[in-house]
């Protein structure tokens, strides 16, 4: 495994929690209903599949679900991007962050989990109440076909609303970098989201190349501070 320049000391001096300034005014929360709906419609569209779940960042090292199985697996016409703009959670309305989705363009390598055959409409609402709180949701659950073990298999995957004006799409290097290096909200700052998913890509032998050099940049932001 190489050697990150992004260390668990430099994410330390940045990392910290601030309040939670909760949703902005404009924004609408998903109700209950919304989310039942949501998950009827994509177990409806997966039919007798199994529940599988592409996983391309923090799902990686945080699932928090339960997993029968877990494989390497590529999606083609998407990658993995700093591309979300968010005022809450790793940012906030004063200093936003940076969320990693799915945008479109490129292949993506991650995980594919397969979780247990019970209970999958209560699997897939906790996933949703995971991922998504406002509607439209800015982060779109879609079934997808990604190839694992030399066939294409139907996954959901969380890809970003392209008419979202949270879409932060095609920012160079060097503005993400300055922002994951500052910005945190009441879950953490972005500099541990960018740790935690290069360290654990590195550990499962994924290398993105973008994600690579991002986190060089970062450690070099901190480093100014």
């Amino acid at each position: 495994m190489r050697k990150m320049e992004l260390t668990p000391g430099l994410v330390a001096k940045v990392n910290r929690l601030e309040p939670d300034e909760g949703a902005p005014d404009h924004m609408v929360l998903l109700t209950p209903e919304d989310y039942e709906e949501i998950a009827r419609n994509l177990l409806e569209k997966l039919g007798s599949e199994p529940l599988r779940i592409f996983a391309y960042g923090s799902l990686i090292w945080k699932p928090e679900f339960e997993h029968v199985s877990q494989q390497r697996a590529t999606l083609s016409g998407w990658h993995r991007s700093f591309c979300m703009r968010v005022d809450r959670w790793r940012g906030t309305r004063a200093r936003p962050g940076l969320m990693m989705a799915l945008d479109r363009g490129g292949s993506c390598h991650g995980v594919l989990y397969t979780l247990p055959d019970a209970e999958k409409p209560e699997q897939m609402l906790r996933l949703l109440k995971r991922e998504m709180s406002y509607k439209p949701p800015n982060n779109m659950p879609m079934v997808v076909g990604v190839a694992c073990d030399g066939a294409r298999i139907p996954a959901i995957a969380f890809t970003v609303r392209t008419a979202s004006p949270y879409r932060m799409a095609r920012l160079p290097l060097p503005e993400v970098a300055r922002i994951l290096a500052h910005a945190a909200g009441h879950v953490g700052s972005g500099a541990e989201y960018l740790y935690n998913t290069v360290h654990h890509l590195e550990q499962l032998g994924i290398s993105d190349r973008n994600l690579w050099e991002l986190q060089k940049l970062v450690a070099e932001e901190i480093q100014k501070t």
